[in-house]
Formats: C-alpha cells, sequence, structure tokens
C-alpha cells in the first residue's frame, strides 16, 4: 500500500536531514505538522458532508433510515400547522384545500393526499 504525500514528505525530511537534524529543526518540523494537521481538521468538517439529500422549502426532508422528518441548519422539526378546520377529510387539488383550512398539510394529518403532495416529501400544497 503506497504511503500518502504527508508520510512521504516526513520520511523525505527525515531522511535528508538526519545526519545534521538539531532540536531546533524537529521544533520546526513538528510546529509546521500541527500546522498542517489543525488546519486540515478544521476545514473538513464531517457532519457538513454527512449526506447530499435534497430539503423541502424549510430545510428538513424525510429521514428513511429513522423514520418521521429531518431538519438541517436548526436540528428542530419543523412546526406542525393546525388541522384543516374543514369537515372534508379529501381535496381534489390543492385551490380546495387552502379553501378549506391552513396548508401545508403534512402526512398523516386529516386531509393529505399523495394527489396533493408534489415532491413527495410527506408535505402536500407547500
Amino acid at each position: 500500500m503506497p504511503f500518502s504525500p504527508l508520510t512521504q514528505i516526513c520520511f523525505q525530511f527525515l531522511y535528508y536531514n538526519s545526519l545534521t537534524i538539531s532540536a531546533y529543526d524537529v521544533r520546526m518540523f513538528i510546529r509546521t505538522f500541527m500546522i498542517v494537521v489543525l488546519t486540515l481538521s478544521a476545514v473538513y468538517n464531517p457532519e457538513a458532508a454527512a449526506h447530499g439529500g435534497r430539503t423541502a422549502a424549510d430545510g428538513c426532508h424525510n429521514d428513511r433510515k429513522n423514520g418521521g422528518r429531518h431538519c438541517h441548519g436548526g436540528g428542530t422539526t419543523p412546526p406542525q400547522p393546525a388541522r384543516p378546520t374543514g369537515t372534508r377529510d379529501y381535496y381534489a387539488n390543492c385551490t380546495a384545500a387552502r379553501a378549506a383550512g391552513p396548508t401545508p398539510i403534512y402526512r398523516g394529518q386529516r386531509g393529505y393526499g399523495r394527489h396533493l403532495d408534489r415532491d413527495g416529501d410527506g408535505i402536500a400544497c407547500e
């Protein structure tokens, strides 16, 4: 297995300076190495690269692994709006749903229908 470029640089430094290495050289090498490691750890954030999933307008999406909704940024779940005030459980389209009560309608709430959810994210009439 080949060595990483950083490991190769370390080997080259130690090989070429093995005869004339001083305590100052060792300190400078360690200091440089630590700067590189700290810079790389500050630049790369594994939480930011958790997944490349798309999110809805509210910054949330369906979490298939754990179920429910998963939100980015604030770490909070989306606020659940009041249930539609109409007596109907079926709406032919989003215009009828908006006329009957507050939207959006979340999956599991009265009035939700797959035909009202264009992008399939569990929120109808966004």
